[in-house]
């Protein structure tokens, strides 16, 4: 099947959606996070990976994020669980811990956090398997998965690499969800932006607060979402909703 028709330009498709204000577009980047720059040594990538995880335990966030997960899955005895972009497996953990019958496969692009995965306990336990994985090209055949989760990383893509997580997602499972940043009204995130980075760099070190000011600026809006999934296949349907100040979405080609 070809590349569906679209009426926007998919690799430029701004964060607020096809129809984003000029206000909004303005309040957007292509600057790279440490996470994603391949220059950036894995100490300071570390250090933020493992701000994000101690953010996760505090605020129970990787609770949260698992229940969300489960509620997806709640008729299904055994659940088969794909995490992406897990970067520190608090997740993934979480997922193991609430329910005794779920297998979770943790995934990541960058080799070292997966080593590091692999070397805590979830490398050992009995129903999780640790490995790299392209969350845009995922080894793994049609319908493999109950779930695939991607939490809080979403916004790290470009346009066209989203879409391709969308469809590779609700490929190779019943239902994927994404949790991540909320993108909140244009006037809303311009007010809020010089307030954010030094608070965040006070309480959570320059990395963690640097990656955060550009994760905001990174969000995708529901209009985006949906914009993503028309190009990714037509097909996908695509449920949205907020929680808090996180986004939930839930893209499934069943009915």
């Amino acid at each position: 099947m070809g590349e569906p028709r679209l009426s926007f330009d998919l690799d430029k498709l701004p964060r607020g959606g096809p129809r984003a204000s000029r206000l909004d577009r303005c309040l957007q980047t292509d600057r790279q996070e440490f996470l994603d720059r391949d220059d950036v040594p894995y100490r300071i990538k570390g250090s933020v990976i493992r701000s994000l995880d101690r953010m996760g335990e505090r605020w129970r966030l990787h609770e949260k994020f698992a229940e969300l997960a489960l509620e997806q899955v709640a008729g299904t005895p055994s659940p088969k669980i794909l995490e992406l972009g897990s970067g520190h497996g608090g997740l993934s953990r979480k997922l193991l811990q609430l329910h005794p019958r779920a297998e979770v496969v943790i995934t990541d692009v960058e080799p070292e956090s997966v080593a590091r995965i692999r070397d805590s306990d979830l490398g050992s336990h009995p129903r999780a398997t640790v490995k790299i994985e392209d969350a845009t090209a995922i080894d793994a055949p049609d319908g493999t998965y109950d779930l695939v989760v991607f939490a809080q990383s979403f916004h790290h893509l470009p346009p066209r690499l989203a879409s391709k997580v969308i469809g590779e997602g609700t490929r190779v499972a019943k239902k994927f969800l994404i949790i991540d940043l909320l993108r909140p009204p244009s006037l809303v995130l311009l007010a809020g932006l010089p307030m954010f980075l030094p608070i965040a760099a006070i309480t959570q070190g320059l990395p963690t607060a640097h990656d955060g000011f550009i994760s905001m600026l990174r969000a995708y809006s529901p209009a985006a979402f949906r914009a993503l999934a028309k190009a990714a296949d037509p097909d996908i349907k695509l449920w949205t909703r907020t929680d808090g100040l996180q986004q939930v979405v839930v893209a499934s080609k069943l009915v």
